[in-house]
């Protein structure tokens, strides 16, 4: 036999370490692949369960999960459709993002921009259009819970818009612009960074709170003459303080919806109904029936001429300075002796502290200028209402308007507050 030779003995050496290393890898290979087949059973759910008895429970797939047939009809290269995901009412979105509302940013000679000067200045565009501004995130939000329409809203920042209803903000424009152009167009110390257009609100339309209306009362109150924006404002909060069923305007006083009439209300004009701009011929069909109709005014001679000494001496007559801007009043001295007088209306005359709400009341406060129309106090004598004074220190001036109608307002509510107590306490003793 004979020896190997060197390249034989090395080729020798090759092939053993071939087969000595070939049975390592169908091992490791088998453990991996039974590996892999007990995770996968771990997590397949069985189709059918068969009872010993012999009984076959089917098992319905999981929620996104195809039955194996479904799955076998689908073709290899289809893809499989995904379950659509329905939204529940609850669920849905209520976010800003998630409600697709877009806006605008204003560019330079926007003419969206110039409308909003437009309806601050001009009364007539207002009642023409019908459109009003109001600025601020307090008064905004109040006006869309009472129901009014917005048409445009102006802002500085997104998180102003935000702070707002998303409901309310569907169908509206959006118009982003610079904080400095909102600072020249705001008559504010300092701007809420926020303006809206809205159209112009109808008291029949309107939402008023809750609170407001178990609080009303038979009270209105008519605004006669009163020009003063400031005053207006003061004395529509007051109104929805006392709980006042209703705010008339005449004609002559300023527009109740002008931004510094808003700016002192407050927020009154989404809290009571208010009916702007009325003729006297029309007035009294907004009255209930048998309302009585009382007047507070400047008191003058014509007044001085129906008070008791006793009155005048403890101070209970208003100082005669603005007397003579009474129409009535001057056109009773320009008659002659012995022309008669009757056409003037028989107001009586009374302190603002007895009782006169013991029918519906309407209080009539007059302008600071120029005081109350002979129409109101006509209105007054055919009701059966008198002429409320309130007691000043002789030679003060007259009060304040807006401080007026909040004395007798509150003093109409004291005198009903009563009145329901002594009701109340009569039927507990039957």
């Amino acid at each position: 036999m004979t020896q190997p030779t060197g390249r034989g003995k090395m080729a020798a050496r090759l092939r053993g370490l071939v087969w000595a290393s070939r049975p390592l890898l169908p091992v490791v290979q088998t453990w991996d692949l039974h590996a892999r087949r007990w995770v996968r059973a771990l997590r397949r759910s069985p189709v059918r369960v068969v009872s010993p008895s012999g009984q076959v429970v089917e098992r319905k797939p999981g929620p996104g999960k195809q039955p194996p047939r479904a799955a076998a009809e689908t073709g290899p290269h289809e893809p499989q459709r995904k379950p659509s995901l329905q939204v529940p009412p609850s669920q849905k979105p209520c976010t800003w993002e998630d409600s697709g509302l877009r806006y605008d940013k204003a560019l330079p000679g926007d003419r969206r921009l110039s409308s909003v000067m437009t309806i601050v200045k001009s009364r007539p565009f207002r009642e023409k259009h019908g459109k009003i501004l109001l600025e601020g995130r307090r008064l905004i939000a109040d006006a869309l819970k009472a129901g009014a329409v917005p048409k445009v809203f102006f802002f500085s920042r997104l998180e102003y818009l935000k702070e707002l209803p998303i409901d309310k903000l569907k169908g509206v424009s959006l118009i982003k612009v610079k904080f400095e152009d909102i600072k020249d167009w705001s008559d504010l110390v300092t701007p809420q960074g926020i303006m809206g257009i809205f159209a112009k609100p109808d008291h029949v339309k309107m939402t008023y709170p809750e609170t407001q209306l178990r609080h009303l009362l038979p009270l209105l109150l008519i605004c006669d003459n009163l020009r003063d924006p400031g005053n207006l404002g003061t004395i529509l909060r007051s109104a929805a303080g006392a709980g006042c069923s209703k705010v008339l305007l005449t004609k002559g006083c300023v527009d109740a919806w002008e931004p510094k009439v808003l700016r002192a209300a407050m927020g009154a004009h989404f809290q009571v109904p208010i009916v702007n701009n009325l003729d006297w011929e029309t007035l009294p069909d907004y009255l209930p029936t048998d309302t009585r109709v009382y007047v507070a005014d400047n008191c003058g001679l014509y007044a001085q001429a129906h008070m008791s000494n006793k009155a005048s001496d403890h101070g209970w007559v208003c100082d005669q300075q603005l007397s003579k801007l009474h129409k009535y009043e001057e056109e009773e001295e320009d008659l002659e002796p012995g022309a008669s007088k009757a056409w003037l209306p028989e107001v009586e005359v009374q302190s603002y502290d007895l009782d006169w709400t013991e029918a519906p009341a309407a209080v009539v406060i007059g302008g600071e200028t120029h005081g109350v129309s002979l129409e109101s106090l006509q209105l007054a004598e055919s009701t059966g209402g008198k002429r409320l004074l309130i007691p000043v220190v002789p030679g003060v001036d007259s009060l304040n308007s807006a401080m007026a109608a909040s004395i007798l307002l509150f003093e109409g509510k004291r005198q009903l507050r009563v009145r329901a107590e002594h009701v109340s306490r009569d039927r507990s003793y039957h």
